[in-house]
């Protein structure tokens, strides 16, 4: 084999582990959730941002929304998780797992009576974090809320309209 036509090595850093221990994981809260930070990554192998919520009874959760180059993976830790995805509305119970791939309108919220405590992953992650903690300010009321929609590009999440979801019973969606 000729020099020419060898395949140059990678010139991108490899991915790096990410620890964060549970005493020193960030927490944003809003009125009805608590969101533990637990790692994010933005490596050029596509990187990831992984987080746990805790919603109370009552919890509304978020609303119909996409991601264009996300897949959003849910966990349900314990509780009950009431989901919109596509047209299809359905409950995930403890143990229950989702994968929503990008382009997919979806929603979420505790389930009718229940707690919810769901385990988040993104990938790729894109840095939200940040949204996270601007989305804590928005709800808390420390922040507008028309800066959620004028960072719809940098965090990749893009609210649409649901009828299915606006027509969930008891006011939880």
């Amino acid at each position: 084999m000729s020099d020419d036509t060898r395949i140059p090595p990678a010139t991108t850093a490899p991915l790096q582990a990410v620890l964060t221990r549970r005493t020193d994981a960030e927490t944003c809260a809003d009125p009805s959730s608590v969101m533990t930070l637990l790692g994010e990554s933005d490596g050029a192998q596509g990187g990831f941002t992984a987080y746990r919520s805790s919603f109370a009874e009552g919890a509304a959760g978020a609303p119909a929304h996409f991601h264009t180059k996300a897949t959003e993976l849910f966990f349900v830790i314990s509780g009950s998780l009431r989901v919109l995805v596509g047209e299809e509305v359905t409950v995930l119970n403890a143990g229950d797992f989702l994968a929503v791939p990008p382009h997919t309108p979806h929603a979420f919220a505790a389930a009718p009576g229940a707690q919810a405590d769901v385990l988040f992953v993104f990938t790729p992650g894109m840095g939200r974090f940040d949204y996270l903690r601007l989305l804590g300010r928005v709800m808390r009321g420390e922040a507008d809320p028309k800066e959620i929609a004028e960072s719809a590009d940098r965090f990749d999440n893009h609210y649409v309209d649901s009828p299915v979801w606006r027509a969930v019973p008891d006011g939880s969606a």
